[in-house]
């Protein structure tokens, strides 16, 4: 019997002209008892392959099908579970007693002489022509659709034949995901994303390393829900990348939203981290019908995630994946069968700062020197970034975010001044600085990227940024020139002061003698 359950998962959707359908006959819209056809059109976004059963056939005349009988896809042993076939087929004056009466056909193998069709792809058509007058059942091929991306079993159907087309019902879940975007550490750092800002959640976002960062998950439901008797499994599974560090699985929270509102609903799913993958599921033995009966709610997820030292410095940035596997058989209740969306990918992206320190020209390269770089905050404070040289005598600030940073040289090589500029930002002066910002441009998509990266002096003066996207780094070339010093005793500088000395006692004897004259006159 469960192989047979299998093998009849689910039916074409229900159109139903059964309303009609009494035991004094059952309107008919074919001119005659073998020209009739079935055009069954897949709406869906995997192929299908259905099996055609005759539940009920009986004598066409003046389009009235009447003396009705059991169809030769109804097995003997369903036939007598039902008794007569007229009085069976005067109960159907609804979707829900066809849908129960279908149940009934699939769960105890009563289905039985299929007429198959062949493969149909999406958006394609399949006629099944020069049936016998009567009531038909179409059926997707056993576990065709189980495990399937996007892949989602028809609801029951039955169908009085003339020559008809009938559409596939069926319907999937989608799954979006986001992360919040805000050059702020200070804002990027909330323990709860629900209380970020509402516009600020993007498919690409940057940070700097270190940040803990907001991300946002968004379920839906099918729109055919109400078909469905239990809904048994709705997955969330996060993959990301080694530069980000999952959440601890007890600060995931899971929220219903319902007529643009949020409800907590984190008591009826588990959330496990088990390496970069991060799952949220149904407790076992739960059922998403005892959470939302409505079709257009949404199920959304939210969590932190920290980017960390392994991050990748621009480039294709840190990505993560996630998918939904959901219940797709409304036919059977809801258990069992399952599809998934496909993955859905969003990136976060972070630079580095590079800082070529020269002493008098670009041919000598240096790092005797000392910088600081500041990131400017959204309260008014600053956030010291990590820059030193490395073994290429290259300055360098690893992990940053987008927005307006100070870098600022607190010691010059001996010998040299320290870089011109000053900056001052919230009443605070920084002497020896100068301001910059990072601007990067993204496109988001199924491929989320960053198109373009800039980079820009804003506080004037002579020191130039420039960008490389591929690598995501801004840079710039610092010259530092030589200082003016006193003279050493001895040498020149000493015979200097000996001729100015010199020359002012001789100018003062000049002036007493002159003086001495005049008086004497």
């Amino acid at each position: 019997m469960r192989l047979r359950k299998k093998l009849a998962s689910i039916f074409l959707a229900l159109a139903m002209a059964l309303v009609t359908m009494l035991g004094t006959g059952i309107p008919a819209l074919a001119a005659d008892s073998t020209g009739n056809s079935l055009t069954v059109k897949n709406t869906g976004s995997t192929a299908h392959t259905f099996e055609l059963y005759q539940i009920f056939t009986g004598d066409l005349s003046d389009g009235v099908l009447s003396n009705l009988q059991w169809g030769s896809g109804v097995t003997s042993a369903g036939q007598a579970a039902y008794g007569t076939a007229s009085t069976e087929a005067g109960k159907l004056t609804s979707e829900a007693e066809a849908k129960k009466f279908a149940d009934g056909l699939v769960e105890n193998s009563y289905l039985t002489g299929a007429t198959t069709s062949d493969e149909i792809a999406a958006g394609s058509s399949y006629t099944f022509s020069n049936l016998a007058a009567g009531y038909y059942l179409v059926v997707d091929q056993a576990t065709s659709q189980d495990g399937q991306t996007n892949g989602a079993y028809t609801a029951y159907i039955f169908q009085v034949v003339g020559n008809v087309t009938q559409n596939t019902k069926l319907d999937v879940p989608t799954i979006n995901k986001q992360v919040y975007d805000n050059n702020d550490t200070n804002t990027a750092a909330v323990t709860d994303p629900t209380k970020v800002a509402k516009g600020d959640w993007h498919e690409t976002a940057d940070h700097d390393i270190g940040d803990s960062i907001p991300y946002k998950v968004t379920g839906t439901l099918p729109s055919n829900y109400s078909d469905y008797t239990t809904y048994t499994t709705y997955t969330i599974t996060d993959t990301m990348s080694d530069g980000l560090t999952p959440p601890d699985a007890s600060t995931v929270k899971v929220y219903l939203m319902h007529n643009g509102s949020e409800t907590d609903v984190t008591r009826y799913f588990d959330a496990s981290v088990k390496g970069q993958v991060l799952t949220v599921a149904l407790k076992e033995g739960g059922d998403l019908k005892k959470v939302t009966t409505d079709p257009t709610d949404n199920i959304i997820v939210y969590y932190n995630a920290t980017l960390n030292k392994n991050a990748v410095i621009g480039g294709s940035g840190n990505p993560n994946t996630v998918n939904l596997q959901y219940s797709n058989n409304p036919n059977q209740g809801g258990d069992g069968e399952k599809g998934k969306t496909p993955d859905v990918k969003n990136v976060v992206f972070t630079y580095k700062l590079d800082v070529n320190k020269f002493k008098d020209s670009k041919d000598v390269q240096t790092d005797e020197a000392t910088f600081k770089l500041y990131k400017e905050m959204s309260d008014g404070t600053v956030q010291e970034v990590a820059i030193a040289a490395g073994t290429n005598k290259t300055y360098t600030a690893s992990g940053l975010d987008d927005g307006k940073y100070i870098l600022q040289e607190t010691k010059a090589p001996a010998g040299y001044n320290k870089m011109e500029g000053t900056v001052t930002f919230n009443g605070t002066t920084y002497e020896n600085a100068t301001e910059f910002e990072i601007m990067p441009t993204y496109e988001g998509g199924t491929d989320p990227k960053v198109t373009k990266l800039e980079a820009d002096n804003v506080s004037g003066g002579m020191v130039e940024f420039s960008a490389d996207l591929s690598a995501g780094a801004v840079s710039t070339d610092i010259i530092d020139q030589k200082g003016s010093s006193l003279p050493s005793t001895g040498g020149m500088g000493t015979t200097i002061f000996y001729i100015i000395g010199a020359v002012l006692v001789i100018g003062a004897g000049v002036l007493l003698v002159t003086k001495k004259r005049m008086e004497k006159k």
